[in-house]
């Protein structure tokens, strides 16, 4: 969701006279942040998780399913509705996200450091659907997906046509702007500034899947009669091209945020937790269709890294220049650093910083590696600004530090706690993983991502590999059948390592299953390390079975035994009647995986290839 403000924002035209000034506000905001939490400590581990729902129009005499562009109404009775929620009931929190037909559901409080905790996830989980269902009409449904059709057509409940001479839709030739949240602002004038800041459309690029009549090449072409001359030199073969921020922001996720005892233990589950967050990519795949096209991937992550590319061609190396310096990827990314002191020497790759935000925290007495890691997110510049909140006073607040902060997105997130929140503490955020279909997936993720980050912190194990191999690892996992296929650099020796180790030992390439259920006679495996736990500090029996259950769905996917949700949805729609083999997903198929995909997250029809046998 990011940092939302209230206020006037700015055009890009308007911010740029005020980046200088933004940026050392935004330093001098962390400087300050730093000397007054820097040093907190104690505090209890919590966690909470984040999913984005979809809506769905499901019209059954046409056999059409759009996507319902009603999420700020919804979003208005879902809040009223919390607050008349009595002690009994699920706690549950409501957010807006990029798209009209999206919303994003939290539990109202974190929950606690126990393992009890870990069991009210689910519960809390299917409260939060059902709570949006009510909300729908009876031809309406609640998906926790990523629409598979977006862009094809009239894929908007009320319809709605894309406007590409319209600046402020992004002069897109797919995505109208309906199709924009339209309850704040920041949403419709994050793309208009991500547009205007890099000079063009943004232009995403999906391979597409040959199947057996797919025409070869394969060239693109846009569903409507706008304007094709500047699509034809943007196209290319065997590529699915998409013009608008709202194909990446469009789709959904799964997030686990924990807090940790202090700002060391934060950095410390920060660095660890960085390797393996290729691994959950893999595991959760979950989007192997894309504006109606099946493609040669099996997750998000790529897209929605280009769709907020605000790069200029200078910076994207596309242009010659002697002053602009070329930043290597997107703000939407694989993390660029360890920031622990003892990772710094897994940080084998050139790391492109804002020299004077890095001066200016070093001389205030912040150590080197954080530094180095802050002053890397400030090559990026502020995307909302507010007119009413351009001079700020550090002691009372951080948004320019956070308006880049919460715009550099990555695989793993490190967040201060706010100024105004005493009881809070550091935080990490794991970024990485596919949403899935059921709540049973989404808890099992979210479990499995605190219970290895608690053997982490009691068994003091450690997952480091140099940072260039995170990043290959990242590229490997969204391919398609990663998870069966891939080979991913991992830790076979997961014993602390003394800081005067040499940086590549004890890693070769491994298998998905070799990392999560491990090898005969070598890496021992994430779930044997948890479940070696938790015959340490689990003595209930029942607890035990349904703590074991989660696992099991992980252990099964990483062996192939059960599918990933894009496998699945691959295999569905390749066996559907009306697949012609030419990697076309039209509207028939489309609305028949809607209502399986609703029948089974509905608990209305069971699905073991998906979710195994109970």
């Amino acid at each position: 969701m990011g940092l939302l403000t209230t206020g006037a924002p700015l055009s890009w035209t308007e911010t740029v006279p005020h980046l200088p000034s933004l940026k050392a506000q935004g330093i001098e905001q962390f400087i300050k942040l730093w000397s007054l939490k820097g040093s907190l400590a104690n505090f209890a581990m919590k966690f909470g998780d984040e999913i984005e729902y979809i809506l769905v129009k499901m019209d059954p005499e046409t056999k059409n399913a759009r996507v319902l562009c009603e999420a700020e109404k919804v979003l208005e009775q879902l809040k009223a509705a919390a607050m008349e929620a009595t002690p009994g009931e699920q706690s549950m929190a409501w957010n807006p996200e990029f798209a009209s037909y999206m919303v994003e559901g939290t539990p109202g409080v974190p929950y606690e450091d126990s393992i009890a905790a870990l069991l009210s996830v689910e519960p809390n989980m299917v409260a939060r659907r059902n709570a949006v269902q009510q909300q729908l009409g009876e031809t309406e449904i609640c998906l926790s997906i990523s629409f598979p059709s977006l862009g094809v057509g009239t894929f908007t409940h009320p319809p709605a046509a894309a406007d590409e001479g319209n600046p402020e839709a992004a002069f897109s030739l797919l995505w109208p702007q309906e199709a924009v949240f339209n309850g704040h602002v920041r949403f419709k004038n994050l793309s208009k500034n991500i547009t205007d800041r890099r000079r063009s459309k943004v232009s995403i690029h999906v391979p597409i899947f040959m199947d057996e009549a797919t025409p070869s090449p394969y060239m693109d072409s846009p569903t409507t009669s706008g304007e094709t001359e500047n699509w034809n030199l943007e196209a290319r073969p065997d590529h699915i091209l998409m013009d608008h921020m709202g194909f990446g922001m469009g789709l959904c996720c799964l997030q686990v945020t924990f807090q940790a005892a202090d700002v060391d233990e934060a950095r410390m589950l920060y660095d660890q937790l960085t390797p393996i967050t290729p691994v959950l990519l893999a595991l959760s795949a979950a989007t192997p269709c894309v504006r109606g096209k099946l493609v040669d991937l099996d997750s998000r992550w790529s897209i929605i890294s280009q769709s907020v590319d605000d790069r200029t061609p200078e910076e994207r190396g596309m242009v010659e220049s002697a002053t602009v310096t070329a930043i290597p990827k997107s703000r939407y990314g694989t993390t660029s650093c360890y920031i622990a002191s003892s990772s710094s020497r897994f940080n084998d790759t050139s790391l492109l910083i804002d020299e004077d935000s890095f001066r200016k925290m070093v001389e205030a007495g912040i150590d080197e590696e954080m530094s180095r890691h802050v002053a890397h997110l400030f090559i990026r510049s502020p995307l909302q600004v507010f007119k009413e909140r351009i001079e700020q006073d550090a002691t009372k607040s951080t948004e320019h530090f956070e308006t880049i902060q919460s715009s550099n997105w990555m695989n793993m997130r490190f967040k201060p706690p706010p100024l105004d929140a005493p009881g809070m503490g550091w935080r990490v955020e794991f970024r990485p993983t596919e949403v899935q279909l059921t709540d049973f997936e989404n808890a099992a993720y979210c479990v499995f991502i605190m219970l290895i980050t608690r053997v982490i912190k009691e068994k003091k194990l450690d997952f480091l590999v140099p940072i260039s191999m995170v990043s290959e690892n990242m590229e490997r996992a969204q391919q398609r059948d990663a998870v069966l296929h891939g080979k991913f650099f991992f830790r076979h020796s997961v014993e602390k390592v003394s800081d005067s180790a040499e940086s590549g030992e004890d890693i070769k390439e491994m298998s998905i299953n070799s990392i999560v259920n491990g090898e005969v006679g070598g890496f021992p495996g994430l779930i044997p390390l948890i479940q070696e736990y938790l015959t340490e500090v689990v003595t209930d029996e029942s607890t035990h079975v349904r703590l074991n259950a989660y696992l099991t769905l992980l252990s099964k996917r990483a062996s192939g035994s059960v599918k990933t949700l894009a496998r699945w949805t691959r295999d569905f729609v390749r066996e559907h009647p009306a697949y012609a083999k030419d990697s076309d997903v039209n509207s028939e198929i489309v609305y028949d995986l809607m209502k399986e995909m609703d029948a089974i997250s509905n608990h209305n029809k069971e699905c073991e290839a998906l979710l195994g046998s109970k």
